[in-house]
This record gives C-alpha cells, sequence and structure tokens, in this order.
C-alpha cells in the first residue's frame, strides 16, 4: 500500500491512503444482522420523517418541547444514516476500504451527532423539569426562543468539538496496521494504530467521554430526582399520575441509549467479560436501535402526536378516494 506523506517541523507524518475497517469479518451468519439493519435504518427514516412531518405542519405543536423533539428527530436520522448504510454497502460490495479523507469525515459525523444525541435527551430533561417543578413560569422560562438557543448551542459545541478530534488525527503517523476493528472508522480504534505520540488523542477521546455522555446522564438522573420529589409533594394521586406519565417516554429513551453503553463500558473496560467481538456487534447495535426506537415511543406515548398523526393519515386517506 503506498502511503503518502507531509512534512511538519521537520517531522515526518505518514498518511495511508485510508483504512480497512474489519469489525464483523468473523462473525458468523452476519448476513442476518445486516438485513436486520436495513430494516432498521428504513424504520428509523420512515418514523423520524413522519414525526418531524407531523409536528412541522401542526402550528398547535410548534412549541418548546416538540422543538427538543424534532431536534432528537434530526439527530437521529444523520446518526443512523452516518454508520447503517456503510456497513450495509461493505456486506453487500464486499468493500471495507475507506479513504482516509473519508474516514475522518465518518468519524466526524458519527461523534458530532453521538454527542447531540446525549444533550437532546437531556434537553427533553430540562423541559421536563421546567414543566412539573417549574408549571407557574413554564411559559416564561421555557419558550420557544430560549429553547431554540439551547438545541444551538449545543449542535455548535458537538460539531466543534467533533471537528478538532478529528482534524488531530492528521498530527498522526501511520506507519504500521490500517486494520480498524470496528463497525466504521471508529476515533480510539483509529488512533491507537498510529506509530507516534497519540496522547493528546487518549486524552481528548476521554474528556469527551465524561462530558458527552456522563455529564447528560448525570444531569438527567438530578433532574429526574428533582421531578420525583415535587410528584411525592403533589396532594392530588391524579395530578401525580399524570404529571409521571408525561414523563415515561423519555425515560424509555433515555434507558435505551445509555443502558448499553455504560453496560459494554463497565464489562468490557473494567471487568472484561466482553468478548471483542461481542463488543463490536454489542456497540453497533446501541448505536443503532436507539434512532429506530425514539420516534415510535413519542408517536405512541404522546396523545398530541397521536391525534395529528392519525387525522393526517385519514385526511391523505380521503384525498386519495376522492381523487
Amino acid at each position: 500500500m503506498l502511503f503518502l506523506q507531509t512534512v511538519s517541523n521537520d517531522t515526518v507524518i505518514i498518511h495511508p491512503p485510508g483504512f480497512y475497517v474489519i469489525g464483523f469479518e468473523t462473525f458468523p451468519h452476519i448476513r442476518f444482522y445486516f438485513i436486520f439493519l436495513a430494516f432498521v435504518y428504513v424504520v428509523t427514516l420512515l418514523f423520524n420523517c413522519l414525526l418531524i412531518y407531523v409536528i412541522a405542519s401542526h402550528p398547535c405543536l410548534h412549541t418548546p418541547k416538540f422543538l427538543a423533539v424534532v431536534n432528537l428527530a434530526v439527530i437521529d436520522i444523520v446518526l443512523s444514516s452516518s454508520t447503517i448504510p456503510s456497513m450495509i454497502r461493505t456486506f453487500l460490495l464486499k468493500e471495507n476500504f475507506f479513504p482516509f479523507n473519508l474516514c475522518l469525515l465518518q468519524m466526524f459525523t458519527y461523534y458530532s451527532f453521538a454527542t447531540l444525541e446525549s444533550l437532546a435527551l437531556a434537553i427533553l430533561a430540562y423541559d421536563r423539569l421546567i414543566a412539573i417543578c417549574f408549571p407557574l413560569q413554564h411559559n416564561s422560562i421555557n419558550t420557544l426562543w430560549s429553547m431554540s438557543w439551547i438545541v444551538a448551542v449545543t449542535w455548535c459545541y458537538s460539531l466543534g468539538l467533533a471537528a478538532f478530534s478529528a482534524s488531530i488525527m492528521t498530527w498522526l503517523s501511520f506507519c504500521k496496521s490500517v486494520e480498524v476493528y470496528s463497525y466504521f472508522c471508529d476515533y480510539a480504534p483509529t488512533f491507537r494504530l498510529a506509530c507516534n505520540d497519540n496522547t493528546l488523542h487518549w486524552a481528548v477521546s476521554s474528556t469527551a467521554s465524561v462530558l458527552n455522555l456522563v455529564a447528560p446522564f448525570v444531569f438527567i438522573v438530578l433532574t429526574y430526582t428533582a421531578i420525583l420529589l415535587t410528584l411525592f409533594r403533589m396532594k392530588s394521586v391524579n395530578s401525580r399520575m399524570k404529571a409521571l406519565s408525561t414523563c415515561v417516554e423519555h425515560l424509555v429513551l433515555v434507558a435505551v441509549f445509555y443502558i448499553p453503553l455504560f453496560t459494554i463500558f463497565i464489562f468490557g473496560f473494567y471487568v472484561r467479560l466482553i468478548d471483542a467481538d461481542l463488543r463490536v456487534l454489542s456497540l453497533s447495535m446501541a448505536s443503532c436501535i436507539p434512532p429506530c426506537i425514539n420516534p415510535i415511543v413519542y408517536s405512541l406515548k404522546t396523545k398530541e402526536i397521536k391525534i395529528r398523526a392519525v387525522a393526517l393519515f385519514r385526511k391523505h386517506k380521503i384525498r386519495a378516494i376522492k381523487a
């Protein structure tokens, strides 16, 4: 393989033409998993696009809560699109080579939107906190304008951090292996292949994991602790149950996203009970399944969404019959 060389401060930096992603080569009957992934991707696109369309087409749903829901739906679409099509392409065409710049682009896209996914769940928790703990001030605190700013800040932070992480990959020299053991051009498995100092990359990866996963999760836990304390102080059982029911769909999304990731992290890195192949498979599922489940949960558990979706379906059905 021909390696490309650049010179920076009298130091030769060797960049390969690309990397080979080899995470699924040893799995038996892997074709069934890729068929499943194709189904998951279609469902993800269909339900998230439907969710966005229903909210966008009904002005009564143009509220801070549903702005946060649309934000999550957009993130889910891009997050799934960053990995699943390339995984299916690898399976169908037996082509697992990623050019160097395309690998960095996939790395940037995936980590930008994985971070946004985590922060979007924290935003939804914030919305529930204001609605339940500060009901009288809800409309003045949590406005459409303030929610738009919160969403914009999370996007700037996530895109900026991912851009920095991907850009410093160009400082590394790859003079040995170019085989990335993962299901996409993953950050840590890639920089571990470098033959020069990658201390900065380890620091960025570790810090980003804490900031982007642990911190939002802790915020969500504290948020729901405050919500539960508020619910216990409510005298009316009906009011308590009604407020709690509005949190159910969000708690399902939090569980689906965080529990698999933390389980894999704890057992894989500390207890070391997870086989390397199984870890790749589990991580890929933990990345692909939540974007598929999120819109379904919101569609089924949120009364406003169900009512508008059914009304929209009937409206288009009537038009089709008349035509």
